[in-house]
C-alpha cells in the first residue's frame, strides 16, 4: 500500500489551524477576563502600586521622624533630670508661693488697697487659737 502525502498534509494543516483556533480562543479568553478584572477593580476604587508606594515611604518617613523625636525627648528629659534634682526644696514649691520680697513690694507700692490691707493685716493680732503667718512659712 502506497503512503498517501496529500492526506497527511490534509492533516496537518487540519491540526495547524486547530491548534491555531485554540490559542487565538486562548488569547481571547485571557484578554476578556483581564478586561473584566479591570473593570471590577475600577470600580472598587483601590489604589495602584505606585500610589502604594508612595503613602509607605511617606509612614516610613513619619515613623523615623517619630522615633527620632521619641530619642531626643528621652536625652532632653534625662539632661533636665540631675538639674532638677539639685535644686533646693524650696525652689519645688509652686510658682504662686515664690515671690521675692523685691516684688512684693513693687505689687504693694502699686496697688494702694492691697498696701493697706498688708498694713492691716500686720497690725491685727493673730487669731485666738492659730498661729500667725510668717512670710518664711509662705
Amino acid at each position: 500500500m502506497p503512503f498517501d502525502t496529500k492526506l497527511i498534509d490534509d492533516l496537518v494543516r487540519v491540526a495547524t489551524g486547530a491548534f491555531g483556533a485554540v490559542a487565538g480562543v486562548r488569547e481571547e479568553a485571557r484578554t476578556r477576563l483581564r478586561e473584566q478584572f479591570e473593570h471590577i477593580l475600577s470600580r472598587l476604587d483601590v489604589v495602584t502600586r505606585e500610589e502604594f508606594e508612595i503613602v509607605r515611604a511617606l509612614a516610613q518617613r513619619a515613623r523615623e521622624e517619630q522615633e527620632l523625636r521619641a530619642a531626643r525627648v528621652a536625652a532632653l528629659e534625662a539632661a533636665a533630670k540631675p538639674a532638677a534634682e539639685a535644686k533646693p526644696a524650696a525652689a519645688k514649691r509652686p510658682a504662686a508661693k515664690r515671690v521675692s520680697a523685691a516684688a512684693a513690694a513693687a505689687a504693694t507700692a502699686a496697688n494702694p488697697a492691697r498696701k493697706a490691707k498688708t498694713a492691716a493685716s500686720a497690725a491685727a493680732p493673730a487669731p485666738k487659737g492659730r498661729r500667725a503667718r510668717t512670710k518664711a512659712a509662705d
